[in-house]
C-alpha cells in the first residue's frame, strides 16, 4: 500500500500518532538538504537548504515542539544553519544515531511515542522503526518507504520537513493558533514602525 500522495488535511489517517509528538527530528543530508554536497578547495563544504524548510522549524518552534538533527555527516554548514535555526539539539558525525538518538529523549524525558523521525536511508531505519511518527521524504530509498508511516510528497531539501511539520501541527490542532501568532507578530511590528 503506497504512503505517498495523502492530502495534507487528511491527519485522521495519522491522528492517534501525532497527537503524541513533541519533538521533531532529522537527517540532514537528502532530508534538510537534497543530498548534494559541493566540496570546494581547503576543505570548503557547501550546502543547499530551502527556505520553506527553515520556516517550518520555526513554525514548530512556535507551536512548542523540539526540533533538532541527527547526522553522519561533520559541517561547520550544518551547525550554522541549526544556530540559525535556534534548533534545540544537532548532533553530527555520528553514523550509528541510535547513540545520540537515546540520549536526546532521556535529557528531555521523552519517549518514542513523542518523536517524529524524518529520514532517507539506511542508517536511520533503526530510529525510524522506534519512532511513533516516522516520514520518509519523497526521495528515500525504497526500503525506508515501506517501513514508514507517511512518505512526503515533497523532495528531502524542497519542501518535505516543510510539508511534514505542518501535517503534525493541523493534525494536533495548533495550526490556527500558530497562524494568529504570526499574524499578530508582524501587526505588532508594523505598527512600531
Amino acid at each position: 500500500m503506497s504512503r505517498v500522495g495523502f492530502c495534507m488535511m487528511d491527519t485522521d489517517r495519522f491522528k492517534g500518532k501525532i497527537e503524541n509528538v513533541a519533538l521533531i527530528l532529522m537527517d540532514v543530508d537528502g532530508v534538510l538538504t537534497d543530498g548534494g554536497i559541493i566540496l570546494g578547495t581547503k576543505n570548503s563544504e557547501y550546502k543547499v537548504f530551502d527556505v520553506q524548510d527553515g520556516m517550518g522549524v520555526t513554525l514548530a518552534r512556535i507551536a512548542g515542539l523540539k526540533v533538532g538533527l541527527i547526522t553522519g555527516r561533520q559541517s561547520d554548514i550544518v551547525a550554522r544553519r541549526a544556530e540559525e535555526l535556534h534548533m534545540d539539539v544537532c548532533y553530527q558525525g555520528v553514523p550509528d544515531k541510535l547513540g545520540p538518538y537515546l540520549k536526546i529523549l532521556e535529557k528531555y524525558g521523552l519517549s518514542d511515542e513523542q518523536v517524529c523521525y524524518i529520514g532517507d536511508d539506511l542508517l536511520e531505519m533503526v530510529i525510524l522503526e522506534r519512532a511513533g511518527f516516522s516520514v520518509a521524504v519523497a526521495n528515500a530509498r525504497p526500503e525506508v518507504k515501506d517501513i514508514c508511516d507517511y512518505v512526503t510528497e515533497n523532495h528531502g531539501g524542497h519542501g518535505a520537513i516543510r510539508e511534514t511539520i505542518e501535517l503534525i501541527l493541523k493534525g494536533q490542532g495548533k495550526w490556527q493558533n500558530v497562524l494568529g501568532q504570526i499574524k499578530s507578530h508582524f501587526q505588532s511590528r508594523e505598527g512600531a514602525a
